[in-house]
C-alpha cells in the first residue's frame, strides 16, 4: 500500500483525537437528553453550554449569540431564508455573489422564485470582490448582503471589513439595517475574522472543518437580529432550531474550536508555509495554472491548480493510485460533470474548469507529504496529458 497523503482538508478534516474522547464521553457518559430535568439531563446541557463558549471566545462574540445547526448549509439557509421571512415588510433585494457555496446560491433561487430580488456580484480573475459593487447594488429595498470571506475552491479572501462597513454605511443612510451575513466556513482559524470589528450580523460555522465532527455546525446571531426558523416543534436553540441537540457533535466542535484557539498562531503560518512549498514545485510547469489571487490574498490552506489538456477527474484518481487524495473542487459537487461554477466566474473556460483540481493542507499536513505530493503531481500531469484523452 502506498504512504496515504490526505490532501483534501477543504472538503472534510479528520477529527483531533482529543475531540473523538470528548464525543465518546457524551455517547457513554453523559448521554441524557438536555431537555430533562434529572441530572443527566442537565449534564448535558452543561456540555452543550460549554461547546457554545469555547466557539463564541473564538470569535470574540457572546454565546448566547451562538445557535447549533446540523452543519454550515442549514446554517447559511437558517440566515438567507430566516432573514427574507422576517424583514421582507422592509424589503425584498439580497445581494450575493457568483461564488458562493450552493448552500447560499440555492436559497437565493429559490427566494426568487417567490417574489424577490437577487443580485448576484460579479468577481475579478482572481475570485475576488469589488466593495464598490457592493454599495452600487445596495437600494432601497435591500435587506441582506451575504459574502463568504473565503472561497472553498480557490481560496480567495475577500475584503469582508470594507464590506461590512458599507454595509453600515448604507443602512444609515436608509434610516435601517441592512443586515450583513458571512459564510466563514473555510475561513475560521485560517484568517484573521471578527465579527464585531466586521459589522458580522450572521455567520456560518462548520465542525468537520476544523478537526470537529460531521453533522453539527453554528450560526452567530447577532444580539436584535430576527430570524424566522426554518423548523418548527421544539424551543431548543432560542426556538431557531428545534429537535433535541447533537450533544455529542456540538461537544465535539466545541473541543475543536478550543484547540484551534490554541494552535492557530502556530498552525496557520506551518501551513502556508507547506503551501508555498508545493507552488514551487508547481509553477514551472508549462501546462499548470494556479488559479485564485495572488499569495497575499489566498488562505493559506486552499491550492487551485488547471493542468491543461488532462481532466481533473482524471488527475485526482491517477494521484489515488499514489495514496495522494485531492478533489475536483467543492466536495458537495464533486461528482457532477458541469464545471465550477466558481472557475467560470473567474473567467477560466469549461475546458480548464473541468481540468482543475483543489489541493487543501490540514493539521496533520507535514513536509514530507508535500515533496512527494509535488512530484507526484507533476508525472501525473505529465502522463495524463500524454495520453491525449481530454
Amino acid at each position: 500500500m502506498p504512504q496515504e497523503i490526505y490532501l483534501d482538508n477543504a472538503a472534510t478534516t479528520r477529527p483531533h483525537p482529543a475531540v473523538v474522547e470528548a464525543m465518546r464521553e457524551v455517547m457513554t457518559v453523559d448521554y441524557g437528553n438536555p431537555s430533562s430535568l434529572h441530572r443527566m439531563g442537565v449534564e448535558a446541557e452543561r456540555r452543550i453550554e460549554g461547546a457554545r463558549a469555547e466557539i463564541a471566545a473564538l470569535l470574540g462574540v457572546n454565546p448566547r449569540e451562538i445557535v447549533f445547526t446540523s452543519g454550515a448549509t442549514e446554517a447559511n439557509n437558517l440566515a438567507i431564508r430566516g432573514v427574507a421571512s422576517a424583514y421582507r415588510r422592509k424589503g425584498k433585494h439580497l445581494i450575493t455573489t457568483q461564488i458562493e457555496h450552493s448552500s447560499v446560491i440555492e436559497p437565493c433561487r429559490r427566494l426568487q422564485e417567490e417574489g424577490f430580488e437577487v443580485t448576484y456580484l460579479p468577481v475579478d480573475r482572481y475570485g475576488l470582490v469589488d466593495p464598490g459593487s457592493v454599495a452600487e447594488a445596495i437600494g432601497p429595498e435591500t435587506i441582506l448582503v451575504s459574502v463568504m470571506a473565503v472561497n472553498n475552491e480557490v481560496g480567495s479572501i475577500q475584503p469582508i471589513e470594507e464590506i461590512g462597513k458599507i454595509v453600515r454605511e448604507a443602512g444609515r443612510k436608509l434610516g435601517r439595517r441592512i443586515l450583513f451575513h458571512v459564510d466563514a466556513v473555510q475561513a475560521l482559524g485560517k484568517v484573521p475574522l471578527s465579527p464585531n470589528r466586521a459589522g458580522i450580523d450572521l455567520l456560518s460555522l462548520s465542525g468537520h472543518k476544523i478537526a470537529g465532527p460531521k453533522g453539527v455546525g453554528a450560526l452567530f446571531i447577532r444580539e436584535g437580529v430576527r430570524l424566522t426558523p426554518l423548523l418548527y416543534g421544539g424551543d431548543q436553540e432560542r426556538g431557531l432550531r428545534p429537535g433535541t441537540e447533537n450533544v455529542p457533535g456540538i461537544v465535539g466542535m466545541g473541543v475543536a474550536a478550543r484547540l484551534l484557539g490554541e494552535t492557530q498562531n502556530a498552525v496557520v503560518p506551518r501551513i502556508r508555509g507547506l503551501r508555498a512549498r508545493l507552488l514551487s514545485f508547481l509553477r514551472g510547469h508549462p501546462r499548470i495554472q494556479v488559479n485564485g489571487p495572488p499569495d497575499e490574498q489566498a488562505a493559506p490552506h486552499i491550492l487551485s491548480i488547471t493542468a491543461k489538456g488532462v481532466l481533473g477527474e482524471h488527475l485526482v484518481h491517477r494521484l489515488e493510485v499514489d495514496g495522494i487524495y485531492v478533489s475536483t473542487g467543492s466536495a458537495c459537487h464533486s461528482r457532477r460533470a458541469e464545471p465550477s461554477h466558481v472557475l467560470l466566474a473567474m473567467g477560466l473556460t469549461r475546458e480548464e474548469a473541468l481540468s482543475t483540481i483543489r489541493i487543501s493542507f490540514g493539521y496533520e499536513t507535514t513536509e514530507e507529504d508535500v515533496e512527494v505530493a509535488g512530484q507526484a503531481i507533476l508525472q501525473a500531469v505529465d502522463e495524463l496529458a500524454s495520453l491525449k484523452i481530454l
